[in-house]
Order: C-alpha cells, then sequence, then structure tokens
C-alpha cells in the first residue's frame, strides 16, 4: 500500500474513532449528566417552594375550591408542587409556568391557557420521560384510582387517575378544558400529564387524565396527611 493512501487510511480511522468517543461522551452527558443536574436543581426547587408556602398566609375562611385558585404566575416562574406516591412515597417535582424546552429543563411545565391547580378546567402539564430529569419517566405505571397531589400556596388540590390515552402530537384536543368533550363548556375540575411516547420517541405523546377529589386549605391539613390517604 503507498504511503499516501496508508497514510490516509490511518488518518481517516483516527477521525472516526475520535468521532465516536465524541458521540460516546455527548451520549454520557445527554442521558446521564444532565439528569444529575436536574435531579438536584429541581430538589433545590421543591425546597425553596416548600419553604415559601410554609410562610404563606391562608384566610381562616378559604374554604370555597374556586378561593384557593391561584392566578397564573410570569413565564418561567415555579409555583406548585405534584407529588405522586404511587411512583415514591417522597415523590416531589416543581411545576412551572410554560411548557418551552428551557423550563421542560427545569421540572414539569405549565401549559399555559389552561386552568390553575384546583380550578374548573383541565390543568395540564407537560413532563419529561427521559433526561432531564425525567419527572414523567413512569408516567405508564400510573392506575385509575391512584391519588396525585399537587400542592400550592395555599392548597392541597387531590386528584385521582381517571384513564389514560396515546394520541399524536396534533391531537391537542387532550388539553381542551372539557377533554373527554372538547369544545364543551367544562364543570369538571381535571388533570392532564402529558409525555413523549414511546420511551426515546417523541412519535406520539403518553396522555394521563385524572379528576379532582378534593381542595384542602393548607391551614386544615397537612401534605402526609393528604398522601396518608392516597
Amino acid at each position: 500500500m503507498p504511503n499516501a493512501l496508508r497514510i490516509a487510511v490511518r488518518t481517516i480511522g483516527e477521525l472516526l474513532i475520535t468521532a465516536g468517543l465524541l458521540i460516546g461522551l455527548f451520549l454520557v452527558w445527554q442521558l446521564w449528566w444532565t439528569d444529575v443536574v436536574a435531579n438536584r436543581e429541581q430538589a433545590q426547587e421543591v425546597q425553596a417552594l416548600t419553604a415559601a408556602f410554609e410562610r404563606a398566609e391562608v384566610p381562616d375562611d378559604a374554604l370555597d375550591p374556586d378561593s384557593l385558585v391561584e392566578n397564573a404566575p410570569p413565564s418561567g416562574d415555579a409555583f406548585a408542587i405534584i407529588h405522586i406516591p404511587r411512583l415514591d412515597a417522597d415523590y416531589a417535582r416543581p411545576i412551572l409556568e410554560d411548557t418551552g424546552p428551557d423550563t421542560l429543563a427545569l421540572g414539569v411545565g405549565h401549559y399555559v391557557g389552561t386552568a390553575m391547580p384546583g380550578e374548573i378546567g383541565n390543568f395540564a402539564v407537560a413532563g419529561h420521560r427521559t433526561t432531564y430529569g425525567a419527572p414523567f419517566n413512569r408516567i405508564a405505571e400510573l392506575q385509575p384510582g391512584d391519588v396525585i397531589v399537587i400542592e400550592t400556596r395555599s392548597a392541597y388540590h387531590s386528584y385521582r387517575v381517571d384513564h389514560h390515552r396515546i394520541v399524536r402530537p396534533w391531537q391537542t384536543e387532550v388539553l381542551e378544558p372539557a377533554p373527554s368533550e372538547p369544545g364543551v363548556e367544562p364543570t369538571e375540575r381535571w388533570l392532564t400529564m402529558t409525555s413523549c411516547h414511546p420511551m426515546w420517541s417523541a412519535r406520539e405523546r403518553y396522555i394521563l387524565h385524572s379528576t379532582l377529589v378534593e381542595s384542602v386549605p393548607r391551614n386544615r391539613t397537612t401534605l402526609s396527611e393528604m398522601l396518608r390517604t392516597a
């Protein structure tokens, strides 16, 4: 083999090895390191929210469910914590306003314009199943009857899983105020969780619908009590 050809082959081989190493490093960063960083940051956000909630004052007469509904915060702000005891007794992830990629890297995102926790309509949220902490990694394990608690500054909102479905990305009727009857004026209080499906693919969306069981003011119960009844 001529020297020039031998050198070219060796150079190409070295470049391929280097490219393989770079791809491997990228996969390690994407699949492992983003989870490490995101889990740490999300845990810190949950701690900050918990501390802020504990300092907040709730009126003694806040018994009407509608009085416990809060206004939507600015885009990107964390405003609630989602607890899912079926997945883990200590499962807690922050919920932030909007569903842009930067927001979803920090936790669960709330679809702007959908209902707020405990409100009549559809409180719709999105979360990753892989990477960036993967808050909805095990969404498919949730079963009808399971309880999901949304903690806010003023209340604990307890939802019970109703059903799931798998849809195409363009089937946005799942975000409608009455997701079971698109176009109809809502009378129920829904929680809709969305994530990519199947795992490692964005071909479809996994949709989990839950309905509100009760909204309890923070000054009349505790998180442990709400989770104990789950």
